[in-house]
């Protein structure tokens, strides 16, 4: 957040990634619990607007939030490891130029990130962090990547390591953080 001047960060807990099978995916109440636990004492704010506003696809979420929240400017936010495999999303290219791009350094996926069809193609357009200072670094495509030492782990050990991480989180009834909504405990 410092780096890019930010204010807030929102993590979208989605209702479901349409590159991952549903099969095993715990329900939206639990990841959204998960996810407030995990960034409990800070400025990230989880959230699962996505199934309020009934969007499936980044471009459509990202265009829904700038449609509801027109006086704010918003960064996309990935980790490299998505950056690697961004080009499989449905019309990136056109994520890319909706708002600026900020991609988090992760162990052992920079160079895969870098050398991946979006990467190539993003760097082209590749910014500093300060970019974000100035109203014309707000500009799209932006690719600003942020290099520092994140926690390592990523979601999938840490579900391996608690396999039972969900059951601590499912049948409570959540309320969203942003929208302050009820956020159904059976939701997959």
């Amino acid at each position: 957040m410092r780096a890019l001047g930010l204010d807030a960060v929102w993590w979208l807990v989605s209702p479901g990634n349409p590159l991952k099978p549903k099969a095993g995916m715990a329900p939206l109440a639990a990841r959204l619990g998960a996810a407030r636990a995990q960034a409990r004492r800070s400025r990230i704010v989880p959230t699962s607007i996505e199934a309020e506003l009934g969007t499936r696809y980044t471009l459509d979420t990202l265009r829904a939030l700038r449609e509801r929240y027109p006086k704010m400017q918003f960064v996309w936010l990935m980790g490299s490891d998505n950056l690697a495999q961004f080009h499989r999303w449905r019309r990136w290219r056109a994520i890319a130029r909706t708002m600026p791009i900020a991609v988090i350094a992760r162990p052992g996926y920079e160079s895969a990130a870098l050398a991946s069809p979006a990467g190539a193609w993003l760097d082209r357009f590749r910014r500093s962090p300060a970019s974000l200072y100035t109203r014309a670094g707000w500009s799209a495509p932006a690719l600003i990547y942020l290099r520092f030492h994140p926690d390592p782990r990523s979601a999938t050990a840490l579900r391996a390591a608690d396999p039972e991480w969900a059951r601590r989180f499912t049948g409570h009834a959540q309320r969203d953080p942003l929208t302050h909504r009820p956020v159904a405990p059976d939701i997959a």
